[in-house]
């Protein structure tokens, strides 16, 4: 990614986290402060939408993952056979993957998981606080309902800081300068109604995602920051990843806050639902980076060093080539090539290195986290993978 862009895409990705915090009254750095020792253990999860295991673990997909196969495998307790048994939308697999149980909802996120989330259990059972526990999302099926469930003794009170970064701004701004606005600083002026408009929004395309909250109002110096951003970027020809944007925002959270349990959904790849599979490649390739980038930065931070545990999976995988679905577009079929997919785990709790064949289901990575964290016995579908160990 060319400098500049990223310099400003990190700029931008602090206004967030910054906007957030106030809105929220959360309190930046208290996360590594004087934290309780069983408060230390950190987990991270990234979860990669729709990924077909021919296109990443297969000689015919090596090459898209070149920092998951040289830089990481060799150091990880690798599961090449992990299976959806549910629906394999995006809201209901991750609602599954944070449960524990298979959930069978909405699929644009229009009601809560109906058990509780790792996140509820977490904060409800270890007196985790309300700035230890994140979902940074680029999916727009996720909703804000995602954090915490229906359950009348656990819900939002004990739910996660659910986020889902800006790129839906950029990518409406990257759109517009494609339409024949991109000629210098003048076009700021022919955007900037759409770009208010957009950064005022509470609500993106009905589907709940609000930018920064409900309560969002932007201040004017906030916004003035927001738009000499803006003016910048209209001036490249570089594309605009909402992955990027997410990890960014990611790592601004992690340097707060410290987070124990971050969850980050990343999903460049769905680009392969309009049909361009050398974008979903390139996705595939994009989500490669940011988790050896995170990695990195994990192990170069010392709240993070030595601590922290990484687990990275698709969601699911996508249909067959020749399908009736439109092979790589969609994930609909009941076939392995949607079904059947990869859990990667690196870091303190991994063990020993080795690569378990034993077919594992998405819902064994919450009990597993349960075990980590120490909250007890839990009434989960899933069960705890043995090779993840305290």
């Amino acid at each position: 990614m060319d400098t500049s862009r990223r310099n400003l895409l990190k700029a931008a990705a602090v206004l967030v986290v910054d906007r957030w915090s106030r809105l929220y009254g959360l309190d930046p750095g208290a996360g590594s402060r004087g934290a309780p020792s069983e408060q230390e253990r950190k987990i991270i999860v990234v979860s990669c939408a729709g990924i077909r295991r021919s296109d990443t673990f297969h000689d015919t997909g090596l090459e898209n993952i070149p920092h998951l196969l040289h830089d990481l495998l060799p150091s990880s307790v690798f599961y090449p056979y992990l299976r959806n048994n549910g629906v394999t939308s995006h809201y209901n697999t991750i609602s599954s993957i944070v449960t524990g149980n298979w959930q069978r909802l909405d699929d644009w996120g229009k009601t809560p998981p109906e058990s509780p989330t790792i996140f509820e259990y977490l904060r409800k059972r270890r007196s985790v606080p309300q700035d230890k526990t994140w979902l940074i999302s680029s999916n727009k099926a996720l909703t804000s309902r995602i954090g915490a469930s229906s359950v009348s003794d656990f819900g939002p009170s004990y739910g996660a800081n659910v986020v889902f970064p800006k790129q839906l701004l950029i990518n409406a701004v990257i759109h517009a300068a494609s339409q024949g606005h991109a000629d210098h600083s003048a076009d700021r002026n022919t955007m900037q109604p759409e770009i208010e408009a957009i950064l005022r929004s509470q609500d993106y395309e009905g589907l709940d995602w609000s930018v920064l909250g409900n309560d969002l109002a932007l201040d004017g110096r906030m916004l003035a920051s927001v738009q000499d951003a803006i003016a910048d970027l209209v001036r490249t020809t570089a594309a605009v990843t909402g992955d990027e944007f997410t990890f960014l925002v990611s790592l601004e959270v992690m340097k707060r806050f410290a987070p124990s349990l971050l969850v980050m959904t990343f999903s460049d790849v769905e680009v392969a639902h309009f049909g361009s599979y050398s974008m979903y490649l390139s996705g595939i390739r994009t989500m490669d980076r940011l988790v050896y980038e995170l990695w990195s930065f994990v192990q170069a931070t010392p709240d993070y060093k030595d601590k922290t545990t990484l687990f990275v999976l698709p969601e699911f995988g996508r249909d067959l080539d020749g399908s009736n679905t439109n092979g790589f577009f969609n994930h609909r079929l009941n076939d392995d090539s949607t079904r059947l997919a990869w859990l990667m785990c690196v870091g303190e709790a991994a063990g020993s290195p080795q690569v378990v064949e034993r077919p594992i289901e998405h819902l064994d990575l919450c009990p597993t986290i349960a075990k980590l964290f120490d909250i007890g016995k839990l009434a989960l579908a899933g069960n705890a993978l043995p090779e993840i160990s305290a």
